[in-house]
């Protein structure tokens, strides 16, 4: 039997950790690392048309998955490119492990051809980030990023000089047991016993839910029927809280509907479940606040608390559940589910008026729309800008549909490079690209890779033909819009050339049939719909001094963009309401 060279085992080590992709771009220092995947019949190389959308892509499976995915660069500009990607995956806590493809080690520091120092680029979104220098240090090393990534949730990085790739792997070496999984954690008895004092001491409590949540959708729902409390949540909490949930009051933050935003002030104590919710604007200062993350790091910093519980979601409501006191009065719950209910009612009026009539087309219809062709397990990936607006206010969560999107980081063209991801988990499940004309030119080579490996994404283009967020903030702040029109192309057209279903809808009443045919074709489509630029309403108390980029500088500031069939889950909810 040959000996293996450093790629070689680099790889089945990677396989052995459950990697079964790696995306990337070949090229150079990468190239023995590439021959190594070629023969190793556990894992394949996804050649993609830019290392971005390769982080990117990666960081999607390991949200959809939960597992370890991986992407690589070769030396230098190849490996750079990887870095957008990587921060978002990083900020999501998505466990994925990088290879950055070095220069040959003998040339370290000596102002090579492509030289860069990728073990210092990539410190800031990853928690580790190291350069093997020796076939010897391989194995440990990489087994140590694997058990960062995993353990920690968030990106871990490689730099591997092409020479060394290529040396002969060292004998006998351990193999060592990899961490695949995290454990649960369980706060400590004296904050279960602070948190259950404050709890019953509360009159009116409200839980506020992140991303952290997952997992414990029927913990919280007991939870919250326990002691009459109204559930907000934030935008990464959506997906995992709306859903079966009698107790819903909306979303709060900057794309926030419904009676979140009271819901979270009029309490006397607000419980924090899971969420870095970053819009500190949005959050009381005068009401006491418990917050409970499995990062530590993440407690207090949004926020002043009166106190910081450090354990899961479910394992900390697991131990609170048995010995919270009930509550009866309900006149809070009962009060915010009201007010839920009626503030979705205003806004929907807006929305509702001669829609399918309205040309350019209102890009809230086709939210809406899409919402109810698409599968009830979807995968939407989600563009940044107002693409977020309309997943925010139309995709209707039901536990088995899955929302991602660059909701930390805050990344354009983020999408498609997702939906790729997303795709390779399960060819059989429907992945929806909702792209914005902006973010998708801007990675738009990538579509290629869906029509080379027959992916069949399907991508939803709303073309406004603008960079609308960034209008909105220039409106917001006074100034004129400039710089922010696109000229764009018959993009069904283009995706046509490319050998996908490609078809342009530039009418309401195409819009169905156009979405259905796309859903029936086997392979990749694109659905190109001209919307309204203009669309976008906004209060007109909005000063200039309360945007600042994406993020407030005032509290209770929300965008009026519809709210789709958010308002029937209100007024279902308030069956709930005891009559008197």
């Amino acid at each position: 039997m040959a000996k293996q060279n450093v790629a070689e085992q680099f790889v089945d080590i990677l396989a052995r950790a459950g990697v079964r992709r790696l995306y990337g771009v070949v090229g150079d220092s990468l190239n023995p690392v590439v021959d190594a995947v070629r023969r190793n019949p556990g894992i394949d190389w996804i050649h993609v048309r830019h290392e971005e959308t390769a982080a990117f892509a990666a960081g999607a499976e390991a949200q959809i998955t939960g597992k370890l995915a991986a992407c690589a660069g070769s030396c230098g500009p190849g490996n750079l490119h990887l870095i957008n990607g990587l921060y978002d995956a990083h900020r999501s806590m998505a466990p994925v492990l990088a290879l950055a493809s070095h220069i040959p080690s003998s040339e370290i520091g000596l102002g090579f051809f492509q030289e860069t120092h990728p073990d210092q680029l990539f410190r800031e979104c990853s928690h580790y980030s190291e350069l093997i220098s020796s076939p010897k240090q391989m194995p440990r090393l990489l087994h140590t990023a694997i058990q960062n990534a995993v353990g920690r949730s968030g990106v871990s990085v490689v730099s591997l000089p092409g020479d060394i790739a290529d040396q002969p792997a060292p004998e006998k070496v351990v193999e060592t047991a990899l961490v695949t999984a995290r454990p649960t954690v369980r706060p400590g008895d004296a904050e279960i016993d602070a948190l259950v004092a404050m709890i019953d001491a509360a009159d009116k409590v409200t839980l506020f839910c992140g991303s952290g949540t997952a997992g414990a959708h029927a913990e919280v729902m007991e939870f919250a029927g326990k002691i009459k409390s109204p559930v907000g949540h934030a935008l990464r909490g959506k997906e995992h809280i709306q859903y079966d949930n009698p107790y819903d009051v909306g979303m709060s933050g900057l794309l926030g509907y419904g009676a979140a935003y009271e819901a979270t002030h009029e309490c006397d104590l607000l419980i924090l479940l899971g969420t870095d919710f970053p819009y500190s604007a949005f959050l009381p200062d005068d009401v006491k606040i418990a917050q409970v993350d499995v990062r530590p790091e993440h407690l207090g910093r949004r926020s002043k608390l009166d106190l910081a519980v450090w354990g899961d979601v479910r394992e900390t409501l697991r131990c609170l559940i048995p010995r919270v006191r009930a509550k009866e009065n309900r006149r809070f719950l009962d009060r915010m589910l009201k007010k839920h209910a009626d503030a979705l009612e205003g806004v929907v009026k807006a929305y509702t008026r001669k829609v399918e009539k309205h040309v350019p087309i209102h890009p809230e219809y086709v939210a809406a729309v899409l919402d109810e062709l698409a599968d009830e397990d979807a995968v939407f990936t989600v563009d940044t800008g107002m693409c977020n607006v309309w997943a925010a206010r139309y995709l209707t969560p039901n536990g088995r549909r899955r929302v991602i999107g660059s909701f930390s980081h805050g990344s354009m063209a983020n999408a498609l490079p997702m939906a790729i991801g997303a795709q390779f988990t399960d060819r059989r499940r429907q992945v929806v690209s909702m792209s914005g004309d902006g973010g998708f030119s801007m990675l738009m080579g990538d579509f290629l890779t869906l029509v080379q490996y027959d992916l069949p994404v399907k991508v939803v283009l709303f073309n406004n033909s603008s960079l609308g967020m960034v209008e909105l903030e220039m409106l917001v702040a006074g100034l004129p819009s400039y710089g922010t029109t696109n000229k764009n192309p018959d993009f069904a057209a283009v995706a046509r050339a490319c050998g996908a279903h490609g078809v342009r809808v530039e009418k309401p009443k195409q819009l169905a049939g156009a979405l259905k045919d796309a859903f029936r074709h086997k392979g990749p489509a694109l659905v190109d719909i001209v919307t309204d630029p203009n669309a976008l309403s906004i209060p007109p108390k909005i000063s200039a001094e309360m945007v600042t980029g994406f993020a407030l500088s005032a509290s209770k500031i929300v965008l009026d963009g519809g709210v789709g069939r958010m308002l029937q889950l209100a007024r279902s909810n308030l069956r709930n309401v005891p009559r008197p």
